[in-house]
């Protein structure tokens, strides 16, 4: 089959049309013909880092970790899927587990669902890594009715699926961001928009609760957890997917709240409760069948043999909504 390989990684490194070995379906796994894969951050920093990301698979690499296709084999023990079946997940790219830029994954049955009817095999790919972990990021921080939550990057790929999740969830939801572009994403979900780069914590924070919002979701992470910790409520709720960090927890030790770090690669990576994932596939098809999960997709179309632009792409920062390789 072919495939866009890795021989070496680093910021100039290329990808390489390559012809490898159409895998085979094993036991609890499905053989699935891909057809797209989008683009994560991970995806870009374990091209460019490589080795120094313990994550990252031996070279020649096969990336890639989300996908959408159609199941042409199922392995023993598998149920649930049938040749034919329209499906979606997270399941390679990453240490030993090949990737989805090619035209075949072998995939673990635990780590994928069936795809959402309502949306494009293209919107499709570009849901499973930031929709888990969007849903993860919620779920564990008990988002429920009438609370108020805020989405610090609510126009991103995992903020904008916050944002439809905590309203699908009940929530009332703030959003920050910058720019006029990001305030239509944020407003178009249902979400008050902040401006971080003219509205102050305090400020936004005093103007919209009575002391502190009951959950916030950080996708930007890193120093501004600092402003996270300012705008949480007493006994409230932080998750975050950027926690790369040195940082005193003072402050949040006298409001008694709670941070929650968000890494969802830890099933893939440790073959550890993989099921959950399945499980959360499943869920977010049904909130998107019922019209509450749309991803915004980039509207730049890449092929596979384009893979390279894809990356380059997502790393120039000009990218709106997931980018989508398409077989």
């Amino acid at each position: 089959m072919k495939a866009m390989l890795l021989n070496s990684y680093g910021e100039n490194a290329n990808f390489e049309v390559s012809e490898i070995a159409k895998p085979e379906v094993t036991a609890n796994h499905v053989l699935v013909k891909i057809a797209a894969s989008s683009v994560n951050t991970i995806d870009t920093m374990i091209k460019n880092m490589g080795n120094d990301l313990p994550l990252s698979p031996a070279t020649p690499a096969l990336l890639g970790m989300d996908f959408s296709g159609i199941v042409e084999a199922v392995g023993d023990g598998v149920e649930g899927f049938n040749v034919g079946d329209e499906v979606y997940g997270c399941a390679g790219g990453l240490a030993d587990l090949p990737g989805t830029l090619a035209e075949y994954i072998v995939a673990d049955s635990n780590l994928i669902s069936h795809k959402p009817k309502g949306l494009t095999m293209r919107e499709t790919a570009a849901l499973p890594l930031v929709a888990i972990t969007a849903y993860e990021g919620l779920t564990r921080a008990g988002v429920k009715a009438g609370q108020k939550v805020l989405v610090h990057g609510g126009s991103g790929g995992v903020g904008h699926l916050a944002v439809q999740l905590a309203k699908y969830f009940g929530a009332e939801v703030f959003a920050t961001g910058t720019g006029e572009n990001q305030k239509a994403i944020v407003e178009k979900f249902g979400a008050t928009f902040i401006d971080f780069k003219t509205e102050k914590v305090a400020d936004y924070t005093a103007k919209y609760t009575d002391g502190g919002f009951d959950v916030v979701f950080d996708t930007v992470g890193g120093p501004n957890l600092t402003n996270s910790i300012e705008a949480v409520a007493l006994n409230g709720h932080i998750s975050t997917t950027v926690s790369l960090c040195e940082l005193d927890l003072t402050p949040l030790h006298f409001k008694g709240a709670t941070l929650h770090v968000v890494f969802m690669l830890i099933p893939m990576l440790h073959n550890f409760k993989r099921d959950v994932h399945g499980n959360v596939l499943e869920r977010l098809a049904e909130i998107s069948n019922e019209g509450h999960l749309t991803p915004i997709v980039d509207e730049n179309s890449f092929s596979l043999e384009q893979v390279g632009d894809a990356y380059a792409h997502l790393q120039s920062g000009k990218a709106i909504g997931k980018i989508v390789v398409e077989n």
